[in-house]
């Protein structure tokens, strides 16, 4: 089983404070991913990660998701990259105290973009690292975009790309929040699931959007929020029958290791 799994910032920073990582959440996250490794030998893993409050504050400063013109938004795409890959080296930093050979397909020099949207990605590499034992990271990242000059992916963006080729089994994305609230902020009403018809309101009690804060994380998101990632996620298990999603909390104990061996603690979206 091929399986796609994003940190969120949200969980391994502090995305109200600049540029502060979780170090005891990130040791947590790679020991919980090491035990489902070795107590599923047929578990193949893409990890992915957000950039937290390293990439997006600084893309919040220089707008650098809507493009890059002129020397200073180029001197900004820079350090983005330079605060995106911060955070990229703790993460993996972790993962290989934990025993993971992990390996970090670097977008920004792999990628090429289309007016904010993957357009160029040679597989090859991420392929032969998972045929050959090894753990590919991807993250959120800039990149050279052929409209844009450049521009921002996120973990989503690069996930929703790379199904095109690896079709996963599942998508994991593990934040902060339980999943999808139907009443966020209060909390008090959690979707066990989500699918097409009840994303757009035909299905009765459902409701008729995602709420652009249902369940966002506080602190500078230049990638999108919730409805956004909600609605890119839906399009992609159309897209692939069979592909389930689901959108859970990393925070809980043992919620990642549970949900890579097939558990659903959140909210699970599928056709």
């Amino acid at each position: 089983m091929l399986v796609f799994l994003k940190l969120g910032g949200s969980l391994i920073t502090d995305k109200t404070r600049p540029y502060t990582p979780r170090p005891e959440r990130l040791e947590d996250l790679a020991n919980q991913i090491v035990m489902a490794l070795n107590e599923d030998e047929d578990l193949r893993l893409v990890l992915g990660h957000g950039s937290g409050s390293f990439g997006h504050e600084a893309a919040r400063r220089y707008d650098t998701r809507r493009g890059v013109s002129g020397s200073d938004a180029w001197q900004g795409f820079a350090e983005v990259w330079y605060q995106a890959s911060i955070l990229n080296r703790l993460v993996v930093d972790a993962l290989r105290r934990a025993g993971l050979p992990a390996l970090t397909i670097s977008p920004v020099s792999s990628v090429t973009a289309h007016d904010s949207k993957p357009f160029i990605w040679d597989p090859y590499p991420l392929q032969s690292a998972l045929a050959n034992g090894l753990l590919p990271v991807v993250h959120g990242d800039v990149v050279f975009d052929d409209v844009r000059g450049g521009t921002i992916l996120s973990t989503e963006d690069l996930f929703a790309h790379l199904a095109l080729t690896l079709r996963p089994d599942r998508i994991l994305l593990a934040g902060l929040e339980a999943g999808v609230w139907a009443d966020f902020p209060e909390r008090k009403q959690l979707l066990g699931e989500l699918t097409r018809e009840n994303f757009s309101g035909q299905v009765p009690g459902a409701p008729a959007r995602v709420p652009n804060d249902s369940g966002s994380a506080a602190g500078a998101d230049v990638t999108g929020g919730m409805q956004s990632k909600v609605a890119g996620m839906l399009a992609l298990v159309d897209q692939f029958p069979g592909l389930e999603v689901l959108i859970f909390s990393g925070e809980e104990p043992d919620n990642v290791h549970r949900a890579l061996l097939g558990a659903n603690p959140g909210t699970r979206l599928h056709r």
